[in-house]
Formats: structure tokens, sequence, C-alpha cells
């Protein structure tokens, strides 16, 4: 297949790794990866702190950047965050309708009936759980709450963790609760977001795990965040990077820095 990578903004600006390791991942099992000139942010952010009248102008460029896939340049459009699928998927038709552009509106439908998570693609699309990767390493699962409530990826990514060769992975006490982050909601809501990710850092440490996994950046980084100044062993690989892993060439995260030796800023017991 001919897919089309979106990066998405946090990936792009922070985490390219899982860019990175989703191409690798991809051209291993034999598929062609392009990446669009000219794409940039879905317009999540602002449809989510109100600005959705600024965000037309936002989806108006992802939907022209990927509207290719509707003439079969590409086969699918396919992310590294079940966030920013979710927002392709249930937000940018919405915005450009409300704002009386029904011809953006019905383009970014077809768009977004194209785009993939990555776990939805791999499993769904082609139809593949073991993907011959090598990850000898304890795991625990975070189902990221756009990928469980508004994608309704269910157990896609947990059944190609099981088949990742060396890989044992262990349930997460509480899973399906949120991490606290909710993009803005952390800034805004500080103190609570703080309490919501420590306890899902003590969640993650009660696992026995040495990797937390998940589908989104976004949140790992919360996680990860958590764990580095509670002193946890545990660190945050995204899904991409463990599947991208093999014994020919396996995955080596940065690493992640030592953890701070000053108090935890407020708003959070970790």
């Amino acid at each position: 297949m001919r897919i089309a990578l979106f990066t998405t903004c946090l990936v792009d600006a922070v985490f390219p790794g899982a860019a990175v390791a989703t191409v690798r991942l991809l051209e291993r099992l034999g598929h062609e990866v392009h990446v669009p000139q000219g794409q940039a942010c879905c317009g999540q952010m602002h449809v989510n702190t109100g600005y959705a009248p600024e965000a037309v102008g936002i989806v108006r460029n992802h939907v022209r950047t990927f509207a290719p896939v509707l003439d079969g340049e590409w086969d699918a459009v396919v992310a590294p965050s079940g966030s920013c699928v979710g927002s392709v998927r249930h937000q940018q038709s919405v915005v450009a309708r409300r704002h009386g552009d029904a011809r953006l509106a019905h383009t970014a439908e077809q768009v977004a009936a194209h785009t993939y998570e990555l776990s939805e693609l791999l499993v769904d699309v082609l139809g593949v759980t073991d993907v011959g990767a090598w990850f000898p390493r304890t795991v625990t699962y975070h189902p990221t709450c756009h990928s469980l409530r508004l994608l309704r990826v269910g157990d896609r990514p947990t059944r190609l963790l099981r088949a990742v060769d060396g890989l044992e992975l262990v349930d997460l006490p509480d899973a399906d609760q949120c991490c606290g982050f909710g993009g803005t909601f952390a800034l805004k809501n500080a103190d609570t977001s703080g309490a919501m990710v420590a306890d899902k850092a003590d969640a993650v440490a009660a696992s026995g795990a040495d990797v937390v996994t998940a589908g989104d950046w976004s949140c790992l980084m919360n996680i990860d965040g958590a764990l580095s100044r509670a002193g946890g062993r545990a660190r945050a690989v995204h899904l991409a990077e463990i599947l991208a892993s093999t014994r020919e060439r396996p995955w080596r995260p940065e690493q992640r820095p030592a953890a701070p030796t000053t108090a935890a800023p407020a708003g959070g017991r970790a």
C-alpha cells in the first residue's frame, strides 16, 4: 500500500522518534510511506480551547494536504496519535459546517474516512497483528482517553503487543482512568491534573513494568514526567517504537533526563 503519514504537531516538534518508528515499521512490512509537505496542526487544540473560527483555516490546510488520498495517490493516511485522529474524524467536519463551509466539511469527512490511528491501520486495514517485532521488556499499556472513547480501538494495541517477541505484557491497574493531561486541561486545572497523573504513575509502578506504552505521546509525556519526578524506573515508549524494534535493528529511544533533585512543582504529588 501507499500510505501518507500525518506526523502531528507534538510528534513532529518534540517526539519525532514516533514518526520515524512508524515509517520504519510500515516499510519493513512492505509498504510505501509518504510524508506530505505542508502538513501542520489538525486544529484540535484550537477547537478544544474555544477558538473554533480560527480553526477553520487549519482544518482547510489539513484537508488540502491529505486530499490526494481521495484521488488514489495514497491508499490511506496514518497518524501515531489517537487524539489527532479523533479530531480529524469528530471535529474537522463539524467546525467547517458550523462556519458555513459545507464543501470543506464534506471533503473533511471523506479524508477522515481514509485516516487511521496506527493500531487500526495495522489490524483492520493491513490485517496483521504479528509485525515481527522484538522488544525484551516488561510492558504495560495505557489506553488513552481519545483512543479508548472516541476511536474505540479496543484491544488492537494489546493484540499487537502480545505478538511481540520477548515482550511480557502486564495489566495496568485502573487502566481506563485518565492520566490528567487533556491538552490545556493540564494548564487550566493544574492541581487536578497533577493528582490524576500521580495516580497514573503509582499504577504504572504497581504493575511492575519497565515500560509504559500508549498510542499518544501527549499522554505518555505527562506520565513520563510524573514517573521521572518520582524517581521510578519505568519509562514511556510509544507503541510505534516498540513495534519498530527488531533483533536486527533494536529500537533505542533516547535516554530520559535524570529526575530533578528539587521538589515536584505545585499541583502534583509526583
